[in-house]
């Protein structure tokens, strides 16, 4: 596949994976969904830049972990994936540390769960989200990560 697949770390942070890293989980969450990239754009972005694009697209004053942006372009859609995913570093890291997950694995699954929803996959109903779910684990379980849904 070749996949056109852009990283931008926004901050300096010595807890956010490398591009390359990140690139590596893409590609493995489309494989897995027989997609290809025609243009993703992955941004790690601080606390304050989050909760701005939350706002301005969700309504919802406050950060969140990931959002990601389809391309409108549906004769892209057809061939491949595009879009953009936003992961706010600051919760994503929290999110860890409160849930006792390793930050690796849990940066892989936001990742990986940003690029499900490039793809049209969604967490709307209980019987999607089990399917989105379910798929998050087989691909997290690829790369070697525990399923992040197991209480430890």
């Amino acid at each position: 596949m070749n996949n056109a697949i852009e990283v931008q770390l926004c901050h300096d942070d010595e807890l956010v994976p490398n591009g390359p890293r990140i690139t590596a989980w893409v590609d493995c969450a489309l494989k897995s969904v027989q997609k290809r990239a025609v243009s993703i754009t992955v941004r790690v972005v601080t606390q304050e830049e989050m909760q701005s694009l939350n706002v301005r697209f969700r309504g919802q004053n406050s950060a969140t972990n990931v959002l990601s942006f389809p391309s409108d372009d549906r004769g892209l859609q057809r061939t491949g994936v595009s879009g953009d995913i936003v992961v706010c570093s600051v919760v994503v890291q929290t999110e860890a540390q409160e849930q006792n997950k390793a930050v690796d694995a849990h940066w892989a699954h936001m990742i990986i769960h940003g690029v499900l929803h490039l793809c049209g996959y969604d967490h709307t109903t209980d019987d999607v989200a089990t399917d989105m779910e379910s798929l998050e684990v087989l691909i997290l379980h690829q790369l070697g990560f525990p399923d992040p849904y197991q209480l430890h």
